[in-house]
Order: structure tokens, then sequence, then C-alpha cells
């Protein structure tokens, strides 16, 4: 492809780690502005729900997950049909986190699911799916729908979803 070829540009908005939101949005905006065209942005977790392809029942909870340090995921709650349960949120997970959907079959998947296996070892409602690999090319179908209903970001003021403000910390080697 050429750039003239270009109708617009997408990016995923977050959340996410902070630096790589930061570098992706910048380099997007500029790509948008320079080309003066419309710059795209979509959530990162209905990105992963949307590239998630695995099999369904009406019981099914699907939740993408990313990580974000220790205990604590980026994750949403998604039913079988689509439908977002629980909007983008930060939460500390434990063994009692999807206490609540005890008569759901539940699938965490994402960077953020990875390191709870032995957590949810004995729910047998829980099921961890380490096999999840990311991709951008899950935006396409959001994109090409937001593209086509004018839905696009203002190039001056767009800000990544940092979800949480970024907190600089020294490690606890170095105090």
């Amino acid at each position: 492809l050429q750039y003239s070829e270009l109708g617009a540009v997408c990016v995923s908005k977050g959340p996410g780690s902070y630096t790589g939101l930061r570098i992706g949005v910048s380099t997007a905006k500029g790509l948008a502005y320079a080309l003066d065209i419309p710059l795209l942005a979509i959530n990162t977790l209905a990105m992963m729900y949307a590239g998630y392809n695995k099999p369904r029942t009406d019981n099914t909870l699907f939740i993408p997950m990313l990580d974000a340090r220790r205990m604590e995921v980026y994750l949403e709650v998604y039913n079988s049909k689509g439908d977002l349960l629980v909007p983008t949120e930060a939460r500390i997970i434990d063994e009692h986190s999807f206490d609540a959907y005890q008569n759901n079959d539940i699938v965490l998947f994402g960077s953020g699911a990875a390191k709870l296996n032995d957590l949810f070892a004995n729910k047998h409602n829980i099921h961890v799916d380490a096999s999840y690999v990311h991709s951008s090319a899950y935006m396409s179908e959001i994109a090409f729908e937001k593209f086509q209903h004018g839905d696009v970001e203002d190039l001056i003021y767009f800000e990544p979803f940092y979800l949480k403000e970024f907190i600089a910390i020294l490690p606890k080697k170095l105090i």
C-alpha cells in the first residue's frame, strides 16, 4: 500500500501499558495528521473479545484480560451474544473474584489470564485459555464499522485510555 491509498489510521486506545499506548497513539496521530485522514481508536479489550473465536453456549461469559502487574488486571465481561456486561475496569484478582458468576461457564483469556491458572485450578466453571494470541487484525471489523459511521477521534484532543494514572516508582532494590 501507498500512503495515498489509506482512508484512515486506526489505533488501540487502551487500556494497556502507559508507554506502549503513548508511543502507539503518538505515531497514529502523526500519520493521520500528516496524511490528513481520520483517526479511529478502539478499546483494546473490545478488540480482544472480537478476535476471540471459541465455541459459545448461552451460559458462557468471556473475560478478556490484560496484565496490570501483580494480581491486578484490566478486564471487561461479555456474554455469549457479545453484550458488554462489565465495562473496562482494573481489578485485583483473588479466588472469589468471579463468585457472582458461579452459575456461568467463564473463559479468561489474554495476558492477564495467563497468571491465573493455579488460582482457578479447582474452579470447574472457570477456564483459563493460555492459547490466545493477540493481533491488531482483530480491530479490522470494528474499525471498518467506525469508519462507515464517521466515528472518528479529534486529532488535537484525543488521548489514550490509560484507565489509571501513571505513577513512577523506584524498585524496592533501589530504596
